[in-house]
């Protein structure tokens, strides 16, 4: 029999997919090109999900359900709240830009994108290898269909082909590891596997092997390399909402799963993978910060760029533990970082995509470096929102951006070992690198004749979003004391269980 406590650590995820299923029903009724009764029950449902995440986070409390597949805890609930939130204002940016494309025909735009946060939230509640990989196809096909969505668009066709083929190769991937984790330890659950790895009576080599298959997975959907070849072709290919979806909330699904699977179920293996993700890492600064030079498409660029700021966090993920040994220090210092950079990263990424979003008219995708020439003379506002997040990328004080990197970096140091410090210099001499090219996108902004005299209008709704984003980014550089500490509170409170 399923108790009320099972029920409570899913009450968000009920009224999200109830809620899905209402507003697909619903649309089938509206006859408004712009979707606007789809689009406001969308996004009153995100706001009470939101806000039901928030409340289960600050409460501080954790509670495991269904014979512990689910788990409800701080850093899962926060989570899951950040990525609503960065739901809710991809929609904002989206609706103008799906409108134009004749996007919303129906209300897929809408049901898929809450069937895909659904399966972020699964993923992130999953202490069970099933679970996990459920909420993983969840969000995946959801993903599949949303790059699709412009049907008549050969590239976002040829995206969607791509992203698919590979995405199934990763899941693959995934599942053969999990497979193979599973027939080491006999058991599926997150808690069973800790104690069976931890006990010594298995086999390393059976264990390894499909840890190998594991990260290699988890790699893909973090998008770093040699797991990257899909970002740059899906990134430049899907429609420019979608690329936005795809490229942020999703972000945090994945960190959650590295999180469980590595930290809570394979710990006691952590010399095997952090070296594995010390590999990735290196690779992923190397090839996305030398590839973004080359490139003139921007959504390309942040592509490579992703694939540079994804190395960033698994640094912090693999300095948690020093030689094998566990400090409870180091692994809140480490895991916390690596929380707060994925989460400033979303963050800044959502504004970014915003100002693309905003320049795009009909017809006119407004994705080269090049469209953006002269857009301080067009719209100061617009041209500074962007500016701040190309520096913060960049790690520029006093932006977001730069703290982020800074806490990795300083649980790097802290670990005392020599190769940890040679990677934090080799991380410090990338970002250099990097500074490059977001700073060239600044200069063509500033300094270069603009291609068109006509001003920058919005709707007053991406006008408000957009302007508090990149406040955001601005503001929480320079006070990131209550995110840090809320980041540190939460993971702590996750691996005390």
């Amino acid at each position: 029999m399923i108790d009320n406590i099972s029920w409570l650590a899913i009450y968000p995820e009920i009224v999200l997919l109830t809620m899905a299923c209402v507003i697909a029903l619903v649309d089938l009724g509206v006859r408004s090109p712009r979707r606007t009764s789809t689009y406001v029950l969308t996004m009153l449902t995100l706001a009470v999900v939101a806000a039901l995440q928030a409340m289960y986070a600050s409460s501080g409390n954790t509670f495991y359900g269904f014979g512990n597949m689910v788990v409800s805890d701080a850093m899962g609930n926060w989570l899951k709240c950040f990525a609503t939130v960065a739901m809710m204002a991809t929609l904002v940016y989206g609706r103008p830009y799906a409108a134009d494309r004749d996007m919303l025909r129906g209300g897929e735009l809408f049901t898929l994108s809450m069937f895909a946060l659904l399966g972020m939230f699964i993923m992130i509640s999953g202490n069970n290898f099933l679970v996990i990989y459920l909420g993983l196809e969840l969000l995946t096909l959801s993903s599949y269909a949303l790059v699709a969505l412009r049907r008549d668009n050969a590239t976002a066709t040829e995206a969607a082909m791509k992203y698919f083929v590979l995405g199934a190769m990763a899941s693959g991937f995934l599942l053969y590891g999990l497979s193979m984790v599973y027939g080491a330890t006999g058991s599926l659950d997150i808690g069973q596997v800790f104690k069976a790895v931890n006990s010594g009576q298995i086999k390393h080599q059976v264990l390894v092997f499909g840890l190998v298959f594991v990260v290699a997975g988890l790699a893909f959907k973090l998008g770093v390399v040699p797991f990257h070849m899909w970002i740059p072709d899906v990134y430049q290919g899907a429609p420019t909402a979608v690329t936005l979806m795809i490229g942020g909330a999703p972000k945090l699904a994945a960190f959650a799963i590295t999180i469980r699977l590595l930290v809570d179920g394979l710990l006691p293996l952590a010399i095997d993978w952090q070296q594995m993700l010390a590999v990735l890492a290196i690779g992923s600064l190397l090839v996305g910060n030398l590839a973004a030079i080359a490139q003139t498409n921007l959504k390309r660029m942040l592509a490579y760029s992703t694939i540079s700021q994804m190395g960033f966090v698994l640094l912090g993920l693999m300095s948690g533990v020093i030689n094998g040994n566990v400090d409870a220090t180091a692994v809140e210092n480490a895991y916390s970082a690596s929380m707060f950079y994925v989460i400033t990263y979303v963050l800044t990424t959502l504004a970014a995509f915003g100002v693309i979003l905003l320049l795009a008219r009909e017809g006119f995708e407004s994705e080269e470096i090049s469209d953006f020439a002269g857009l301080n003379q067009r719209s100061p506002l617009y041209a500074g929102v962007m500016a701040v997040c190309l520096f913060s990328m960049a790690g520029i004080p006093p932006l977001v951006g730069f703290y982020a990197k800074l806490a990795v970096l300083q649980a790097l140091v802290a670990s005392g070992q020599t190769i940890y410090i040679a990677m934090a210099v080799f991380a410090v001499i990338m970002s250099l690198i990097g500074a490059f090219y977001y700073l060239r996108v600044v200069k063509v902004m500033y300094f270069d004749a603009p291609l068109t005299a006509t001003s920058v209008s919005a709707p007053a709704d991406v006008r408000v979003v957009l302007t508090i984003n990149g406040a955001l980014v601005l503001v929480l550089g320079l006070l990131p004391g209550g995110l840090m500490a809320l980041c540190a509170d939460a993971v702590v409170r996750a691996l005390a269980t």
